[in-house]
């Protein structure tokens, strides 16, 4: 069972994860795709569900949380470490290691489709990159360093539990994308 300072954690990243894409919460951005919005919103608790049994397999213990804890305080707590999440998304995705990734991925989309937007692709795997990195540092890199037992992710669970939280993430970036970006979305 999660303490209560993890629970606290993960409702802070369920707030957060919406800020980290959208600047503000998922419900107040516009009324153009409600089907899509509800995917991303379907995804993202399947993702949170995987990120506490992640939690439960490090032995997350946070440090304990004295104050009270209103919803006013979680979504201020949830902006900032959304904003601190994406700022160190935007150091990392311009490093040259990030950038290989990119050409990487940059040529796979290109060899499906030949006839695609180069500028509008580079841009579209740029940020889908940024957002991949924004939600790792805001879920699992702060989870690492308040974790008890990381041997346990290297263990098969742990490896299972890693590459569900994976393939959660890339669709939730990708939905992200499609309110954010995707004008047949609208």
């Amino acid at each position: 069972m999660l303490s209560k300072e993890s629970k606290i954690r993960v409702l802070e990243n369920f707030y957060g994860i919406d800020y980290v894409f959208f600047g503000k919460p998922v419900g107040k951005v516009g009324n153009c795709c409600p089907v899509v919005k509800e995917e991303y919103v379907s995804i993202k608790g399947a993702l949170l569900s995987v990120f506490v049994e992640m939690l439960r397999l490090m032995d997350h213990t946070p440090q304990s949380i004295e104050e009270k804890v209103d919803s006013k305080a979680l979504n201020e707590m949830a902006r900032k470490s959304a904003k601190n999440s994406r700022y160190a998304s935007q150091k990392i995705v311009t490093t040259e290691a990030a950038r290989k990734d990119i050409k990487i991925e940059l040529k796979e989309a290109l060899s499906e489709n030949s006839k695609a937007d180069v500028n509008k692709l580079v841009e579209t795997k740029i940020r889908e990159k940024a957002f991949r990195l924004a939600i790792d540092n805001l879920l699992v890199a702060r989870a690492l360093t308040e974790a008890k037992n990381l041997k346990a992710m290297n263990e098969w669970t742990g490896k299972i539990v890693e590459d569900s939280y994976k393939i959660l993430r890339d669709n939730l970036c990708e939905t992200a994308m499609m309110l954010l970006y995707d004008e047949s979305a609208e």
